[in-house]
């Protein structure tokens, strides 16, 4: 059974013409917009106001910050009624009835700034539905805003509940309960998924208890996952609108309804703190430039909070809508995220926090999505952080707080590599890092299906050495005034990891170097990105023939609008289209799919062998045009995608907002704007 209401149809009203032109309502469904707080959780959905992945909702709340993530309010069906009939102003998706151009009929247009807003043209008044999740405490606020009402008509709001782990999809033999308080609704979910609050303010309330069968949700069917769902819905909410009216429907998870009491259930409230957390950051940032303001805004929504061993620190979501906090994406985003636009308190809390993780050295590739332990799969992260750290010290000038509290972490760091630790990571005879074996997916191409690692780079990976060859240098420049032996040892490292790298990783056929090297010696050559690193991490670990090399041949196979490709077009395993089932998609990940994130090295490589001037920042502003172009729009809702399919149409495909495709090209844009 499917419960719809829709009223499909075309129509003047207040006095324009309104409605979607036929062309725009496949963009609309997929752009998207994102809401964020501090403790990971989230609000998504649509351009369209419809639902297309089962992230999308109005309240998806962490049971232990930032893990633990439940999909609690997946949407609302509103509904206006008088006594000509009746019509709805949500929309869904049902087998065999995809949303049409006329269905959007009364929707105006859409708007985002510290909350999203969606403009309605009714035949009654207008309409302007925002959404609001609260910074600090998983509380969501749709305020419905009626203005200029022509005549009376009633309004109803029936909320549909998933109350589900947020990767899941929900069933109708789910046990879902309700029970009416004095102060609101108290919803249970099964499996001990915790309660949701719910109450809306100036409206009356009607049990009327109904299971809504087989939303469609088009993406993960594109994506070859489960795509159907059922929602429940305890009742709805009505009232009658004769005037100007706001009303304001509050959810929250039940064991923090006393905060959003506390707060007088006030939205006032809720924005001015909303405010208060925008105009820090644009505070930090200290630009008045709207593009780059955009993109810190943007990047905010990656910054959360984590407990580590009974304290708060900060961390980094590598993605929305379904990763956590991710070494390895940590570590890359946080100089474009928080060095680049000022934060640097919370770039050292970042820092500090994962200091608690370590094991042998190690920073964690991932923390566990339900609380667990920790995996160490990485000989990256560790570098990454390093890198992190220097840069700390290079923008914030804080020579105490990093000699103090980050250098005796990167010597343990360094240490461990050198002696060997996890995943027979280790610094070879000839000084280079080696680590992994074929079942281990150890670097950032980590794509792995059952027991098929597609991309195995086991060995030396280019970019890991290229990054050790940069450490070492920074630490020998760091002790040259504190520790002259200890300086020159460690650049006396750093010249023999440089010549071996040369001599090992220089591919003389093609003039580009190797990808990676097997512990037998044998040489990868495919073309792949990850040689950029020995170009934008060092100034002189390549000369200047192979930096020109390494630039031309990416520039030219792999470099696109939209990031670069993984794999050359020209190789046989080269995959133009990220699509399919989640065996296909892996297998696509790292085989030609382009990532936006490589755009910041590339650029940084790019002027450090051409020169910086104004001619080469002026390429280099093309070639991030095309990922720039949206933020310079005033009507822009979204973020920047994880990947974009190598192969044109090269669409956005992935998570549909990634901390270090927003990272990357903030850094990318200071470089050639600065």
């Amino acid at each position: 059974m499917t419960i719809l209401a829709m009223n499909r149809r075309t129509k003047t009203i207040c006095g324009e013409s309104r409605g979607i032109q036929p062309s725009r309502i496949e963009a609309m469904l997929n752009s998207e917009w994102l809401l964020t707080n501090r403790r990971a959780g989230f609000a998504s959905g649509t351009a369209a106001g419809c639902n297309t992945r089962r992230y999308h909702g109005l309240l998806v709340g962490s049971l232990n910050p930032p893990a633990n993530r439940i999909m609690a309010l997946s949407a609302c069906f509103e509904t206006v009624k008088d006594h000509t009939g009746e019509y709805s102003i949500s929309r869904f998706e049902f087998p065999g009835e995809p949303l049409q151009d006329e269905d959007m009929w009364h929707l105006a247009g859409i708007r985002k700034d510290i909350g999203v807003h969606f403009d309605y043209c009714l035949q009654h008044c207008r309409l302007t539905k925002s959404i609001y999740l609260a910074s600090d405490v998983d509380v969501a606020a749709i305020v419905y805003d009626f203005g200029q009402v022509e005549r009376e008509f009633e309004f109803e709001v029936r909320p549909l509940v998933a109350m589900r782990d947020f990767h899941s999809l929900q069933k109708s033999t789910a046990l879902l309960n309700c029970q009416w308080h004095q102060e609101g609704l108290i919803i249970t979910g099964n499996y001990g998924l915790g309660e949701m609050f719910i109450l809306a303010e100036q409206m009356g309330w009607k049990d009327d208890p109904q299971w809504w069968y087989n939303f469609e949700y088009r993406v993960d069917r594109l994506r070859g996952q489960d795509y159907q769902e059922d929602l429940w819905s305890p009742g709805f909410y009505h009232c009658w609108i004769d005037g100007a009216k706001k009303i304001v429907l509050w959810a929250s998870f039940a064991q923090q309804k006393s905060v959003a009491q506390a707060a007088g259930l006030d939205i006032d409230v809720v924005r001015d703190d909303l405010l208060l957390r925008r105009n820090s950051v644009l505070k930090s940032l200290k630009s008045r430039d709207g593009i780059s303001q955009n993109m810190a805004l943007a990047g905010d929504n990656f910054l959360i909070e984590r407990k580590i061993h009974h304290s708060n620190y900060n961390s980094i979501i590598a993605g929305f809508p379904w990763f956590g906090d991710w070494g390895r994406d940590t570590f890359i985003s946080l100089p474009g995220l928080l060095l680049y636009t000022g934060r640097f308190k919370q770039a050292m809390s970042v820092l500090r926090g994962w200091t608690e993780a370590i094991d042998e050295g190690m920073i964690p590739n991932f923390f566990d999505d339900y609380g667990g332990n920790c995996a160490y799969n990485s000989i990256d992260a560790t570098l990454w952080y390093i890198h992190a750290a220097f840069e700390y010290l290079r923008l914030s000038g804080d020579k105490q707080g990093f000699s103090s509290e980050l250098m005796p972490v990167i010597r343990w760091m360094v240490n461990s590599y050198n002696n060997g630790t996890k995943y027979c990571i280790r610094a070879d005879e000839d000084l280079l890092i080696t680590g992994g074996d074929e079942q281990t997916q150890l670097t950032w191409m980590d794509a792995k299906f059952g027991d098929v690692v597609f991309t195995p780079r086991f060995g030396k990976p280019v970019e890991v050495n290229a990054l050790w060859y940069s450490i070492l240098k920074r630490i020998a420049e760091f002790y040259e005034e504190r520790d002259t032996a200890r300086s020159h040892s460690f650049a006396h490292r750093a010249a023999i990891v440089a010549e071996n790298f040369r001599n090992l990783f220089w591919n003389r056929e093609i003039g580009c170097l190797y990808d990676c090297i097997r512990p037998d010696g044998t040489k990868d050559p495919a073309v792949r990105p990850n040689q950029i690193f020995a170009v934008s991490l060092a100034d002189d670990l390549l000369t200047d023939e192979q930096k020109r090399g390494v630039m031309e041949i990416v520039q030219k196979e792999l470099l696109t609008p939209y990031g670069l490709r993984t794999l050359s077009p020209r190789d046989p395993r080269y995959i133009g289209q990220y699509e399919g089932t989640q065996a296909q998609r892996d297998a696509a990940y790292h085989q030609g799919t382009a990532w936006p994130w490589l755009m910041g090295h590339f650029v940084e490589a790019y002027l450090r062998t051409y020169g910086t001037n104004n001619k080469t920042k002026n390429v280099c502003r093309d070639f991030i045009q095309p990922l720039i172009e949206p933020f310079q729009k005033e009507d822009y809702i979204g973020s920047i995608a994880e990947i974009y399919d190598g192969s044109e149409p090269q669409r956005p495909k992935g998570a549909f907002a990634q901390a270090w495709s927003v990272a990357e090209l903030l850094r990318a844009y200071v470089m050639v704007n600065s």
